[in-house]
């Protein structure tokens, strides 16, 4: 037999060569069935702007974010995993002057790397502070089995200036401005107490 294959060995070459073969043909055949474009622009086969909506940074984070809230405590819970899972506890975005500290809980996509979440605490309009200047700021170091986190920002000095604030939400291994991933803010009232 041919190259010292048996009968069934020269079978089995054969099928397969002529499986080929007709199926070569057929993808030939219908390749020549399909339109042709002519100067087709470059734009009909990428991203079209109106087809995409732009990422907004001022606004709550996405994208690896599944959830994320303002709250003024949080309540580790025991997954369905077997995993921790942190709560958060009387979610809002209006806190007191003497609000100890302010969390920003969040639950996230699966991912296949550990890094760090961070997030610097500007005084948006807070009268007497400087727009520009970091006033708080935490981290937290997200583990690759990590499902939810949470940041602290502790009052400066104390107390709470009544006042709007906004939170950078940073995402990697340092904060730049690459790294941002979105923006949350909170206002501080003042207490009515006398």
């Amino acid at each position: 037999m041919l190259f010292g294959l048996g009968h069934r060995g020269f079978v089995a070459v054969a099928t397969m060569i002529l499986g080929f073969g007709s199926y070569s043909l057929c993808a030939f055949v219908f390749a020549e069935q399909l339109p042709v474009l002519k100067d087709a622009s470059i734009n009909d086969f990428q991203n079209r702007s109106e087809d995409t909506k732009p990422y907004d940074f001022d606004a709550p984070p996405q994208g690896m974010f599944r959830t994320i809230t303002m709250a003024e405590g949080f309540e580790e819970e025991l997954g369905y995993r077997r995993t921790h899972e942190i709560v958060p506890l009387k979610p809002t975005e209006r806190f007191s002057t003497d609000a100890p500290g302010i969390f920003i809980v969040f639950t996230l996509h699966q991912h296949y790397q550990a890094f760090q979440v961070f997030g610097r605490c500007y005084p948006e309009s807070v009268p007497g502070l400087d727009p520009q200047t970091v006033v708080v700021q935490d981290a937290m170091y997200i583990a690759l089995e990590d499902e939810s986190g949470y940041l602290k920002l502790s009052s400066p000095q104390g107390r709470w200036k009544p006042g709007r604030y906004k939170v950078e939400i940073h995402a990697g291994e340092q904060v730049n401005e690459v790294t941002l991933m979105g923006t949350m803010r909170f206002t501080v009232a003042a207490s009515d107490a006398p």
